[in-house]
């Protein structure tokens, strides 16, 4: 099993940034891709960024330009720094680590942009 532990989220004002962090432990040898979706309330969960054990990062066009998806491999940690956000970026932020065909989850995080 794999657990992954967010942190990061809050209430920011458009225009503003956030870093999330998630970080996987337990049972991780095989991991490859991590990454990170969001759900609007009334919504489907949507892709925001994907990046390999080898640094290959994939965005949704959405959010391209604005944030950066890293990856430290020594500490297990996905890191999403989120710029210029904006009302519609509001969501839970679930992160995400999959080995072959099964992904695990985490817990998920709330980013509200307001004023």
């Amino acid at each position: 099993q794999v657990q992954l532990v967010e942190s990061g989220g809050g209430l920011v004002q458009p225009g503003g940034s956030l870093r999330l962090s998630c970080a996987a432990s337990g049972n991780i040898f095989g991991i490859n891709v991590m990454g990170w979706y969001r759900q609007a309330p009334g919504k489907q969960r949507e892709l925001v960024a994907t990046i390999t054990r080898g640094g290959s990062t994939d965005y949704a066009d959405s959010v391209k330009g604005r944030f950066t998806l890293s990856r430290d491999n020594a500490k297990n940690t996905v890191y999403l720094q989120m710029n210029s956000l904006k009302p519609e970026d509001t969501s839970v932020y679930y992160c995400c680590a999959a080995r072959g065909q099964i992904t695990y989850w985490g817990q998920g995080t709330q980013v509200t942009v307001s004023s």
